[in-house]
């Protein structure tokens, strides 16, 4: 697309005006119409609920599934359980799992280098959401090609669209079988755009504060950091200068006492046999 150019680094950047179409509506109704809906009618008990369940739901769809189990393999699991944690994931809005997988191992093989997608040493905002907003002239098949032989990724890349919207469509039809039409405009509002607006934003900040402020026991090798209080709105990714040290330890929290819901995920799925190969790094010692 011709006009206007971003300069970063050795090549230009394209301004990728779809993208940043598509985030301002989502920003501009969690904003404004969520707060102004609920300011003059009200949400019930049933939205509140399927707000917390859905961003329970999406956000351990990034973390467990897009995160741990596809980008860097630390466990295998049934088909069955990968198809509900990419549609999880899907349902985040964060993209389909080959293409966000493709950005996050291009991510620890260039970190804080020009070819990282998402570099914080170019600034909190520039790795929070602005990285977004540019085309990326670094993206190659070479970081997808591994996630293109996994069939149930490709499928779910295939038909990424149905299941994001199915993710707004299905707030919007609780609401509406509980209260009409307005039931279904306010769930959709606050179960599906404001949630969806908070997880976007929490794994945001894996990018950003977690590369930026926090502590680094596991090494300085590169910016990333461990942030405990991250991991609390993020299921446990906090942790994120040990995930960069172990990048394939289904653990970020390794330590019994960190708060890691997602890495109890795991162990419980495998509890049942539903997960297994569930690896586990050992750490260096000084």
């Amino acid at each position: 697309m011709n006009g206007a150019i971003a300069e970063t680094g050795t090549l230009t950047r394209p301004i990728d005006y779809l993208a940043i179409t598509f985030f301002s509506i989502i920003v501009a109704v969690a904003l404004i119409g969520v707060p102004v809906f609920g300011f003059a009618y009200g949400y019930t008990g049933l939205d509140w609920i399927l707000f917390g369940i859905l961003y329970g739901v999406t956000g351990l769809g990034i973390t467990v599934g897009y995160h741990r189990l596809i980008s860097h393999r630390s466990f295998a699991c049934s088909d069955a359980v990968k198809i509900a944690l990419l549609i999880a994931g899907g349902w985040a809005f964060q993209n389909s799992a080959l293409k966000w997988s493709a950005d996050h191992v291009r991510h620890h093989a260039k970190v804080d280098q020009e070819e990282d997608p998402y570099n914080a040493s170019k600034g909190f905002w520039y790795s929070h959401v602005l990285w977004l907003f540019q085309k990326d002239p670094y993206a190659t098949d070479k970081y997808a090609a591994q996630f293109k032989k996994d069939p149930l990724v490709v499928w779910q890349d295939k038909y990424y669209s149905p299941i994001l919207i199915s993710g707004f469509a299905l707030p919007f039809l609780a609401g509406f079988l509980h209260g009409g039409w307005m039931g279904g405009l306010g769930c959709f509002l606050l179960a599906g755009v404001g949630r969806a607006f908070l997880v976007l934003n929490s794994t945001f900040c894996i990018n950003s504060i977690c590369h930026l402020w926090g502590d680094q026991p596991n090494g300085t090798e590169n910016s990333s950091r461990d942030s405990w209080w991250i991991s609390l709105i993020t299921f446990g990714e906090g942790y994120h200068n040990y995930h960069h040290a172990y990048p394939k330890d289904y653990r970020n929290g390794p330590k019994w006492f960190n708060f890691d819901p997602s890495k109890w995920l795991i162990f419980g799925l495998s509890s049942v046999g539903l997960a297994s190969n569930l690896f586990r790094a050992t750490p260096r010692t000084n």
